[in-house]
This record gives C-alpha cells, sequence and structure tokens, in this order.
C-alpha cells in the first residue's frame, strides 16, 4: 500500500460504496446496507450542513475510503452558545491500520469542530474495545470525564 497515494477529505455521495463496504468492518450488521438502499439517506444528510464525514481515500485503489469518521454539528445553549461536535462511526480498514490515518482523519473532524466554535468533541466507543481507547486517550480525549449512556429503541 502506498500511503502517498491517500488523499484525505470530506467525503461525497460518490464514495457511498466504498464507505460502506468499510462499515461491514465496523459492524457485521451493517452488512445489509446497499448503496441502493443508501443514497436516499446520503441524499437526507447531505441537506444538513451540520453533518459531515471525512475520510481517508485510497486513490491508487479505486479511490477506495479505507477510513472515516462521521460528525455532527449540535447547536448548544449552554457554554455560552457554543456548540458541541458528536463524532462517531470511526473505522479504518484492517489492511491500513497502523498508518497513521484515523488519526488524521480524526484531526480534520477536530479543526472543523473548531472552526464552527465547539467548545468540545464527544466520541463514543464500544467497552470492549481498549486499543481504540488508549488511541482516542492519544489524540486528546478523555474517557473519565462523562459517562455515556446508550439507549436502543427497537
Amino acid at each position: 500500500m502506498d500511503i502517498s497515494k491517500i488523499e484525505f477529505r470530506q467525503l461525497t455521495q460518490k464514495d457511498l460504496p466504498s464507505l460502506l463496504e468499510l462499515y461491514v468492518q465496523l459492524d457485521e450488521n451493517n452488512k445489509g446496507l446497499t448503496t441502493e438502499s443508501s443514497i436516499p439517506i446520503w441524499e437526507e444528510i447531505s441537506k444538513n450542513p451540520n453533518i459531515k464525514y471525512f475520510g481517508a481515500v485510497d486513490t491508487a485503489n479505486g479511490d477506495r475510503v479505507v477510513s472515516t469518521c462521521f460528525t455532527m454539528i449540535i447547536p448548544n445553549l449552554t457554554a455560552h452558545g457554543r456548540s458541541i461536535c458528536f463524532l462517531e462511526n470511526v473505522v479504518t480498514d484492517s489492511a491500513y491500520r497502523k498508518q497513521g490515518l484515523a488519526r488524521k482523519v480524526i484531526e480534520m473532524a477536530i479543526e472543523d469542530a473548531k472552526s464552527h466554535n465547539c467548545y468540545k468533541v464527544i466520541l463514543q466507543s464500544n467497552c470492549k474495545r481498549t486499543e481504540a481507547h488508549k488511541f482516542y486517550e492519544n489524540l486528546g480525549f478523555d474517557g473519565n470525564l462523562k459517562k455515556a449512556f446508550d439507549l436502543r429503541v427497537h
């Protein structure tokens, strides 16, 4: 793999097929997502300028998304009206890990949050992903400041 052929950018609808493939590595339950069924969702997402997908794209391998994260900027009435950035769905293709790609993708998201005057970036991670937690802590995230609660509705 030639890291010099990696492009870091905001993802677009043309990236959807490879993004969906990558999401299977995040969670096997994502296997059922198809590009066709995801296009209406992407179109809805693209209407909201506060939602962005950042990615590392391997231009030498068919413009394949190999690392990504999703952010949503949430307007906020506390913290002197400064927004909150919610960062989710961080994943790097297993063949591309340990190359610094996720670090650069997350740093892009953090810079975007700063440009939107966010006072914090919230990131959630599965409790079992202890290696990922170390990585997030190395980026400056503190897993001890708050406790997240997750209610799954069906």
